[in-house]
């Protein structure tokens, strides 16, 4: 098998998984778009806490729920 090939085997595998992510994701509903989604586990891959990263993800969604009254009444 060609170093081509398997690249692209590869690449093809990532991007099943990364589908199959994405259906679990909605079927959760957690409101990640794919490239969200690819951001978190890209972050995970390199070692960021995946509990951590899911704190700061609500952390930001109640800032922005926050935020979203007071850019409306303006």
């Amino acid at each position: 098998m060609s170093g081509i090939s398997r690249d692209s085997e590869r690449i093809s595998s990532a991007q099943q998984t990364l589908d199959i992510l994405h259906e679990m994701s909605q079927l959760l509903n957690t409101q990640l778009d794919k490239e969200t989604l690819t951001t978190c586990v890209r972050m995970i891959e390199s070692g960021v806490n995946p509990e951590a990263l899911a704190a700061v993800i609500q952390e930001l969604r109640r800032e922005n729920g926050r935020l979203q009254p007071d850019a409306n009444a303006r």
